[in-house]
């Protein structure tokens, strides 16, 4: 009986100790670094150049050069095979339709070959900074 009883309050004990551990781990605070925003020049280098250029006496890649794209005719740039869907596109590439083209081509132009897609709106802000600052 008395072994039992002494179970039952170590059981106890130890219950209340890791409910004690439990709280204060709880409880503590960590200041973490703040973050950076994102680099859209490192973010394009990493996600978009394997397939463009920003420089216009590169000869174009997968997709055609976005030197200077904010501000110009969608599936214009001369010497480039554009989609038969882009190449009758009737926009200009802004910032809404270069964010809406980054989330999802085939939405905009359903032929697009562009196969990449960014979910991150803070992403598609920094390439878009990024490539608006080159004109």
């Amino acid at each position: 009986m008395y072994m039992t009883k002494l179970r039952a309050f170590s059981s106890i004990g130890l219950g209340f100790c890791s409910a004690l551990l439990v709280v204060d781990t709880a409880s503590a605070q960590m200041t973490l670094p703040s973050t950076k925003p994102p680099d859209g020049a490192a973010l394009f280098r990493t996600q978009c150049a394997t397939c463009h250029t920003t420089n216009t006496t590169d000869p174009p890649r997968q997709g055609p050069t976005l030197a200077r794209i904010v501000g110009r005719k969608a599936g214009k740039i001369e010497g480039f095979k554009y989609t038969p869907g882009l190449a009758r596109a009737d926009f200009t590439w802004d910032e809404a339709k270069l964010d809406a083209w980054l989330t999802n081509p085939q939405a905009m132009i359903s032929d697009a070959n562009m196969a990449y897609r960014q979910a991150k709106p803070e992403t598609r802000s920094a390439i878009i900074a990024y490539l608006k600052g080159l004109n």
